[in-house]
């Protein structure tokens, strides 16, 4: 389902279509075990919702009011654009991490030679960057990609003269983030059931996709005026 709607609604993800379910806009069917079933009908019911929510900014309660007329057999009423429609291009992610990024894992172990070599950092480099908290190792002693991403752009932004002990602000800043994150989802963790689990995990993704696209469009803000 989700392919079928992302070439025209690129931002659908599954706690959006979680959501729209409890306010009723959708009633998917479900298999003796839980699980969703949607049919042509329910796809189509989205990408009205979606389309009404996008291009006429209809709040949720009128777009309902709508699908309860389609749904006694009558027709909507017709929507008149209310204000100019922007272009896709100036909503558009401008190469931000996206949700999927805070999903993907991959199996990458390096050593601590391996990282330096491959960094192209110095061995002094890393332990600073060890010592501020911006990079540690496994239990085993492994770096893994997000480790070896740290390191080379500690290294690109040394060439400016920014020393791991300016990254700390960075870290700081992250670890706020990651709290707020944390009890944002703190209820849905506390579900016993796996679908409670996965949900957690989205929700997640989710969020933390979209509070990188803030802290980025606010340093661009914050650039442009000072």
């Amino acid at each position: 389902m989700l392919d079928q709607l992302r070439p025209d609604f690129p931002g659908i993800t599954i706690p959006k279509i979680r959501f729209l379910e409890d306010k009723g806009l959708i009633k998917p069917e479900r298999t003796p075990a839980g699980y969703r079933k949607f049919s042509h009908e329910d796809v189509d019911r989205l990408r009205y919702v979606l389309r009404m929510q996008r291009d006429h900014y209809l709040p949720l309660r009128v777009i309902g009011e709508h699908l309860d007329a389609i749904d006694r057999g009558l027709e909507p009423p017709p929507i008149d654009p209310v204000v100019p429609t922007v272009p896709t291009v100036a909503l558009a992610a401008d190469g931000l991490p996206s949700a999927e990024s805070f999903r993907r894992r991959d199996n990458l172990r390096l050593s601590r030679r391996e990282l330096v070599k491959i960094a192209d950092i110095s061995d002094e480099l890393l332990g600073e960057l060890e010592q501020f908290g911006l990079i540690a190792p496994s239990r085993a002693g492994h770096y893994d990609t997000d480790a070896l991403v740290v390191a080379q752009t500690a290294r690109e932004l040394a060439d400016f003269g920014l020393e791991p002990r300016h990254l700390r602000a960075f870290k700081t800043a992250a670890d706020r983030e990651v709290g707020l994150v944390a009890q944002v989802v703190a209820p849905q963790k506390a579900g016993r059931d796996t679908a409670a689990k996965a949900r957690a995990e989205e929700t997640v993704s989710e969020i933390a996709a979209l509070s990188v696209r803030l802290h980025a469009t606010l340093v661009k803000i914050g650039l442009r005026s000072g």
